[in-house]
This record gives structure tokens, C-alpha cells and sequence, in this order.
């Protein structure tokens, strides 16, 4: 499969897990806090991800060690926590706005950073693609009380993803997606997420009851397909295509949470099908862009 296909049936994938996410915090959070299932999400990655990484203990990239964690702490951790306190909050079409701001938030730190540079066809597509975000999400008829608080918690989680993302891309591109992953969750993020858990009076108030361990199924499924296997796809995706290429997929996730409301009950309202053709006209725009646009200088 050539490089072109392969970033696109990635990013395609990756917006089927990711926007199933959503779901999956919200089935889980109506059985733990927020901050159990942070930690339970990262905990869980890491266990499964540890015989991996265990094995490939030689290779790991001890120079790079301080890349790693900014990249761990931004991407796969804080946000994790940020997500499900302001769900508790807030309308899951707020949200969806919000979060499709990171290909904005990459544009903005990948200049200020890393001294990416921009096209105006870059910059164009991913306007029309937001845009369509906004009529998708808010065509939904849910969009909710705003308030401040969650907002700011989802701004400064989009914030950090785009942080992680530009990082991962300058700093640590050369280790392959699947030790990257394995790494960040078995040696860097480990430890905090169990010292959390612990906190949290996760153990402590543990009752082994058919609830718990459903809500353990939901976490379970959330930790092993939206964040481990998720983000050893997101780290390939951006070893062979730029930051802002990749942050697209975020523009594409609430196509998918509609999807799961169909599957629900819901009815399609005509925002959401012009909401739709907006998301995937600026794709379509961002796709023709110059090869070489966004690379580093």
C-alpha cells in the first residue's frame, strides 16, 4: 500500500475509534469519577502494552527521555482526566466543537514551536472542515447550557494534544509507533496513573459488583482500542504525514458520533447532512494541498 492510501485509511480508522470514544466515557463514567477513568484508561494500556515494551527495554531512547514524558504527560495523560470532568459538565456538542479545534491549535504551536510552516490551502481546508464541525455538531439540537469552566478544561486539553502532536512529529519520529506507544505507557505514564488510582479510592471503595465490572468492560474497551491501539496508529500516522494532517481526524469524529446516535435512536436533522458535506468539502480541499507543506524548515 502506498504512503497516500495508507495516511487516509489510517485517519479513517482512527476517527472510527476515536469518535466511538465518546460513548464509551460516557457509559463509563456512570459508573466511575472522572478521574478513576482516566487512570483506569492509561493503567489498563500500560498493562497490556508492558510484556511489549519489556522486551524491547534495550532500545529505549534514554536521550530522548525528556521528549517522552512531554509527549506522554500532554497526550495521553492530563487530557484523559480533562475529557471526562468536563463531560460531567457539558453538552457532547460543545465538546465536539471544541476538540475539532486541534487542527487549529497544531497550525498555532507547530509555528510558534517548531517553526512549521503553513500553506494557505493548509489553512483554507481546515477552516471549511471546522466550520462543518460546528453546523454537524450544533445541528444535533443538543447543544446545551455553555459554561466556562468545562470549556476551558476542553480547550486546555486540545491545547496539550496539539502539543504532543508537534513534539512526537520533531522529537521522536524515528522510534516506530508501536514502541513509542508501548513506552509512554508502560515506563512514563505507569506510575502516575496508579499513584492517581490510588488517590482516587479506586481500591478503596471497590465493590465487586455486576456494575463495577461492567463499568470495568467499558473502561477496558476505551483503554485497549482509544488509547493504546489508537494512539500506536496516530504516532504511524504521523511518521508518514505532517502534524495538521493528522489532527484532521478530529474534524471527522463527530460525523462518527452521529453515526452512533442513528444506531440509538436519533433522527438525521438536515444540519447534520449539510454539517457532513461541509467536513468532507474541506477535507477533500485539504487533500490536494502541496506535498510539502507543513514539513519542518
Amino acid at each position: 500500500m502506498n504512503t497516500e492510501r495508507q495516511k487516509w485509511l489510517l485517519l479513517i480508522t482512527l476517527s472510527l475509534i476515536w469518535g466511538s470514544s465518546f460513548i464509551l466515557i460516557k457509559k463509563s463514567l456512570e459508573h466511575f469519577s472522572p478521574y478513576e477513568v482516566g487512570a483506569l484508561r492509561v493503567l489498563i494500556s500500560g498493562i497490556v502494552l508492558m510484556p511489549y515494551a519489556l522486551a524491547k527495554i534495550r532500545q529505549f531512547p534514554k536521550k530522548h527521555i525528556a521528549w517522552l514524558i512531554i509527549a506522554g504527560l500532554s497526550g495521553s495523560f492530563i487530557p484523559m482526566f480533562l475529557f471526562p470532568l468536563a463531560e460531567t459538565e457539558i453538552s457532547s456538542s460543545i465538546a465536539g466543537i471544541i476538540n475539532s479545534m486541534m487542527p487549529i491549535f497544531v497550525i498555532i504551536v507547530g509555528s510558534l514551536v517548531w517553526k512549521f510552516s503553513t500553506s494557505k490551502r493548509q489553512l483554507t481546508g481546515v477552516f471549511i472542515s471546522f466550520a462543518g464541525a460546528c453546523v454537524l455538531t450544533l445541528g444535533s439540537g443538543d447543544s446545551g447550557e455553555i459554561k466556562i469552566y468545562p470549556i476551558l478544561l476542553l480547550v486546555l486539553a486540545v491545547l496539550l494534544y496539539a502539543v504532543s502532536t508537534t513534539t512526537v512529529k520533531s522529537k521522536l519520529q524515528h522510534v516506530p509507533a508501536t514502541m513509542l506507544s508501548a513506552y509512554l505507557f508502560s515506563f512514563v505514564l505507569f506510575l502516575p496513573a496508579l499513584v492517581t488510582l490510588v488517590l482516587s479510592g479506586f481500591f478503596r471503595n471497590f465493590n465487586a459488583d455486576a456494575g463495577t465490572f461492567q463499568g470495568l468492560g467499558f473502561v477496558a474497551m476505551l483503554a485497549v482500542f482509544g488509547t493504546g491501539l489508537a494512539m500506536m496508529m496516530n504516532y504511524k500516522l504521523l511518521s508518514i504525514s505532517t502534524p495538521l494532517f493528522a489532527s484532521t481526524v478530529t474534524l471527522i469524529m463527530p460525523i462518527v458520533a452521529i453515526m452512533w446516535g442513528l444506531l440509538d435512536g436519533e433522527s438525521l436533522t438536515i444540519l447534520q447532512c449539510v454539517g457532513t458535506i461541509i467536513i468532507l468539502a474541506g477535507l477533500i480541499f485539504l487533500r490536494s494541498q502541496p506535498k510539502k507543506a507543513l514539513d519542518l524548515k
